[in-house]
C-alpha cells in the first residue's frame, strides 16, 4: 500500500468550498467489489469501459493492469517458449502490486473507452525436421485507456533450415541452439517501468538439444531453458500470476520438458523417440493458461525426422480498478 502519495491530484477530503470529492461512476466488463472500497472491471474480451460519473479530488484517479497476448512456442525439435506479453499495472493503493507498478493513476472524464485484449500467438504446424518452416506466432497487444501492453514474442523454432526465427516483443521469445543465437529482448517497444524482460538463450551444446525459455514479468528463472517467472499482484482482490514465459522443448535423451514457470506458462515439450528415458509423449509443447498472457511451450520431437509444434500463447486481460465509496 502507498500512503501520502497525491497520484497527480489533490488528496484533501474536502475540495474547495468544503464540497465533498465525488466517486467514479463506471460501467463495462464484469465488476467485482474489493477489499471493501474498491470496484475492479475485468475484460477477458474486447469491450468498452464508460465513465457515466467521473471522481474528483482524491478520488479522481483510476488505477489498472493490462497484458498483452502472448507469442507461441518455437516448432520442435527444441523450440524455445514463447514469451509473455507485456505488462502494465498501476496502483490505487489498497493492495499488494507487482514491482513493476507505478503510482501514476489516470484521471479519467465521463466518456467512453474502449478496451482492446490481444489474442495469444497461434503455434505453428508439425513438419520435417529438415524443412521446418511453420513456426509459431507472436501475440497481440492489449490496450486501455491510452495504455498499449504489446505482445509477446514468439519462440525460435529449429533446427532445420530455412527455420522461423524467434522474435522480440513485451517480453522475448526463447532462442534455441541453431544460429543466429541470442537473446530476444522484452520491453519492445521501451516504455518505464519495463513491460517485460529478455528470453532465454541456449547456449550451443550445453546441454544439447534444448530450447530456451520464454521471457516473462517476473526476470527470474532457473535456468536458460526454464520460462520466466511471471509476476504477482492483488489487483483483483487475491494474487494472481500473470505473463509467465513458456518453457523450451527438448530433444532426445535430455529430459523431461522444460518447466513453464508458475501458473500459466506452457510447458515445454520432450520427445517420444528411443533412448529418451524422460520421455513422457507429451512431443508437442502445452499451451498457455486462459487470459493470463503467458507464453507457449516450445515443441518437442517425434522422431528424428519429424519435429512437433510448440503451445499456443495465451490472450491478454485488463483489470480496471478504482474507489467508490
Amino acid at each position: 500500500t502507498r500512503k501520502g502519495k497525491s497520484f497527480g491530484y489533490q488528496v484533501l477530503g474536502f475540495g474547495a468550498g468544503g464540497v465533498a470529492d465525488t466517486f467514479i461512476v463506471a460501467t463495462g466488463g464484469t465488476i467485482t467489489t474489493v477489499d471493501t472500497d474498491y470496484k475492479v472491471h475485468t475484460f477477458t474480451g474486447p469491450g468498452t469501459f464508460e465513465v457515466t460519473e467521473a471522481g474528483s479530488g482524491a478520488n479522481a484517479g483510476v488505477g489498472y493492469l493490462i497484458v498483452g497476448g502472448a507469442g507461441s512456442g518455437g516448432t520442435g525439435s527444441q523450440g524455445g517458449g514463447g514469451g509473455a506479453g507485456g505488462y502494465r499495472e498501476a496502483t490505487t493503493g489498497g493492495y499488494t502490486a507487482s514491482p513493476l507498478a507505478t503510482d501514476e493513476l489516470i484521471v479519467l472524464p465521463a466518456t467512453t473507452y474502449p478496451i482492446v485484449i490481444g489474442g495469444g500467438g497461434a503455434k505453428g504446424s508439425p513438419g520435417p525436421e529438415c524443412f521446418n518452416t511453420q513456426g509459431g506466432n507472436s501475440g497481440v497487444a492489449s490496450s486501455a485507456l491510452g495504455i498499449t501492453s504489446a505482445g509477446g514474442g514468439r519462440g525460435a523454432s529449429g533446427p532445420g533450415a530455412p527455420r522461423p526465427l524467434g522474435e522480440s516483443g513485451g517480453s522475448g521469445g526463447g532462442n534455441n541452439q541453431t544460429p543466429p543465437a541470442g537473446v530476444l529482448a522484452g520491453n519492445t517497444p521501451p516504455v518505464s517501468p519495463p513491460q517485460g524482460f529478455p528470453g532465454g538463450d541456449a547456449p550451443v551444446g550445453s546441454p544439447a538439444g534444448i530450447g530456451a525459455g520464454g521471457g516473462g514479468a517476473g526476470d527470474s528463472r532457473s535456468n536458460q531453458w526454464v520460462g520466466d517467472n511471471g509476476a504477482t499482484s492483488s489487483i483483483t482482490g487475491s494474487a494472481v500470476i500473470l505473463a509467465t514465459g513458456g518453457g523450451g522443448g527438448k530433444n532426445s535423451g535430455t529430459g523431461l520438458p522444460a518447466d513453464g514457470g508458475p501458473r500459466g506458462g506452457g510447458i515445454g515439450g520432450s520427445s517420444n523417440i528411443a533412448g529418451n528415458s524422460g520421455a513422457t509423449g507429451n512431443t508437442d509443447g502445452g499451451d498457455s493458461g486462459t487470459n493470463l498472457g503467458s507464453g507457449g511451450g516450445g515443441g518437442g520431437r517425434q522422431s528424428s525426422v519429424q519435429s512437433r509444434a510448440g503451445g499456443n500463447g495465451g490472450a491478454g486481460v485488463v483489470h480496471i480498478r478504482y474507489k467508490f465509496q
